[in-house]
């Protein structure tokens, strides 16, 4: 489950999928497949929250075992929100207010940080375990202990003589930055995956930095984090256990930082971004530890006075850190993310909030994006998205590790979709649809002009060189709007979109508009009941064949003046229905069928 401290809160209940969505005026039900609010209560006329709309809710969390949901407000008041009978029940309320709620994994327990500065302990019947202290001068249970090996007092120390031995080198908190500015200087919890252990960010009232300690379930300290110049307020602890995310703004460049559970620093990547262009609002892991969210806004304002922002997604693999996917919202202040939260059920699922009450969702699947070519023409390349670049190995020349690669294709923008050509020997050239909204072509200049080195060296593995850039035009501006890309013909390209209908999606034939060639617009389209989870496209055939989220399978007639879909039929004649879709998809031809 997931909390933010600010605008609107989401939460999603495990066992209907449905979105809890509670704001300054109202805890709302909303069911994301229907559309439609199954429940909701107003927080203003019990006297939760004033009916002004300066209320602010802290924390949010759907309670299955209760059927309930239970939200915090900032003036102290616990609150069950009884899903069945939508009505409210105040259980508790703290004089000195709330800063935040966090419930362990297994809902057994609950963490309060309150206006006073303390953590409260309490179980799930909101019995009082322990109240501490936010800030503590000891370190914790987890104190290192050093048995003198490279102590100052063992070593030689020539000219200095025996007095340097005996100085004593104090290390003190004193030096640390201050947090930023734009920090909202309140607390944030994280549980580990297994509820054994939460960590608190706070700001030290000695440094004004920031600092994490973790505790166990019992409320006792374990260890205190060293001290982190820059250190910044996102916080989430990685499911599987192992580290810790946060925010790091260094003099020359911003990262993503990772702590073990002891506190000291274990790692960290690179964020595409100047070191004072953005801040990152929050962090979130999915539930199975593989993708990492990251939540960004500009710092400084467009001339429009709005601010631009972003949510990536990143993963790891042989020790090095993925962009894989940018969602960048446009500078409209309605259309900006509010919160955002992984499924818990579906790991790839991201549930998404903006401004004006609309909720996105995104299923993102793994796959791996290779030229379908079949014959001696087609150089088995493999394309990886990593940001701005894409990693191009062609395998039929030489086999590259990863993250290595033959070569790189780099973007302007950080890259979302990646498809090769589908028309035989010419299966190497490579379409790429970047965050801004652009597809960019690339492919190979002429053999000769290829092979032709300064040092006499021959080339094996010929790079690819962008050709040509097109500009899509689309009716919908919600980022990732056009998905499924396939780029079916020399200037004929096919994506997916979300219907007008819930539950639908339109298939988008995309060609170059004729008084601007590097337009691409709509040339026709078709209406599809269901939502298409995936396309697969057999270069030999042309048979072009979609899967829909329930496992039907489709087969869209393009080549032709209006697209139409019906149903694929096996050899018996019978509709093909798969009672779960499948992870991946693709086509084969056998007897010539």
């Amino acid at each position: 489950m997931f909390t933010v401290v600010f605008g609107l809160h989401d939460s999603l209940r495990s066992d209907t999928g449905s979105l809890l969505i509670a704001s300054q005026f109202s805890v709302t039900e909303y069911n994301t497949q229907s559309g439609e609010v199954v429940s909701e209560a107003s927080l203003t006329a019990d006297g939760y929250l004033p009916e002004d709309g300066s209320g602010v809710v802290v924390g949010l969390q759907d309670l299955a075992e209760l059927q309930s949901a239970c939200l915090a407000t900032a003036v102290g008041d616990v609150v069950l929100f009884n899903l069945n009978t939508s009505q409210l029940e105040c259980v508790g309320s703290v004089g000195s207010g709330l800063t935040s709620m966090s419930w362990s994994p297994d809902e057994e327990l609950v963490i309060l940080t309150t206006g006073q500065e303390t953590i409260i302990m309490m179980t799930k019947d909101f019995e009082p375990v322990t109240e501490v202290g936010i800030h503590q001068d000891d370190f914790g249970e987890g104190k290192f202990i050093t048995v003198g090996w490279g102590k100052k007092e063992t070593q030689f120390h020539g000219s200095e003589g025996k007095q340097a031995a005996q100085k004593k080198i104090q290390v003190s908190d004193d030096d640390s930055q201050p947090a930023v500015a734009w920090d909202d200087r309140k607390p944030r919890v994280t549980w580990r995956g297994d509820g054994q252990l939460f960590a608190v960010s706070a700001i030290c009232p000695q440094t004004g930095a920031r600092k994490v300690r973790v505790w166990n379930r019992e409320g006792v300290l374990q260890a205190t984090s060293e001290p982190i110049n820059g250190l910044e307020q996102a916080l989430c602890w990685k499911p599987s256990g192992s580290l810790i995310a946060s925010s790091q703004r260094h003099p020359n460049k911003h990262s993503v930082v990772f702590m073990e559970k002891n506190g000291l620093l274990h790692g960290d990547f690179t964020l595409p971004f100047s070191k004072d262009q953005v801040k990152v609002k929050e962090l979130l892991w999915n539930s199975d530890s593989t993708v990492l969210a990251v939540w960004l806004e500009d710092l400084a304002a467009g001339p429009d006075g709005t601010v631009k922002s972003y949510i990536q997604l990143w993963t790891v693999g042989n020790y090095h850190w993925y962009l894989k996917q940018s969602l960048d919202f446009d500078r409209d202040p309605q259309k900006a993310p509010v919160s955002f939260c992984w499924d818990p059920e579906r790991p790839l699922w991201l549930h998404v909030l903006t401004h004006n009450w609309t909720s996105i969702t995104y299923d993102w699947g793994w796959t791996t994006d290779r030229s379908p070519g079949l014959d001696m023409t087609d150089d088995a390349s493999v394309a990886v998205i990593d940001g701005e670049k894409v990693l191009v190995t062609t395998f039929r020349q030489c086999v590259v590790p990863p993250p290595m690669s033959s070569f790189e294709l780099q973007l302007k923008s950080p890259v979302n979709q990646v498809t090769f050509l589908c028309q035989p020997t010419r299966t190497n050239r490579i379409a790429v649809f970047t965050s801004n909204g652009q597809i960019s072509v690339f492919g190979k200049v002429s053999k000769e002009d290829s092979d032709r080195t300064a040092d006499g060296f021959r080339i094996l593995s010929h790079p690819l060189f962008l050709q040509k850039t097109f500009r899509v035009t689309s009716h919908q501006n919600d980022p990732l709007a056009l998905r499924q890309l396939l780029w079916l013909q020399d200037e004929l390209f096919l994506a997916v979109t979300s219907g007008i209908l819930p539950n639908t999606s339109t298939l988008l034939m995309l060609h170059p508009v004729q008084d601007a060639a590097d337009t691409l617009a709509v040339r026709s389209q078709v209406e599809v009941e269901g939502v298409v989870i995936s396309t697969a496209h057999l270069s030999q055939t042309g048979t072009l064949a979609l899967q829909l989220e329930d496992g039907q399978i489709k087969k869209l007639l393009w080549d032709c003046p209006e697209l139409s879909v019906e149903d694929w039929h096996d050899s018996n004649g019978c509709s093909v229905n798969f009672p779960v879709p499948c992870i991946q998809t693709a086509l084969c031809c056998i007897s010539g069928t």
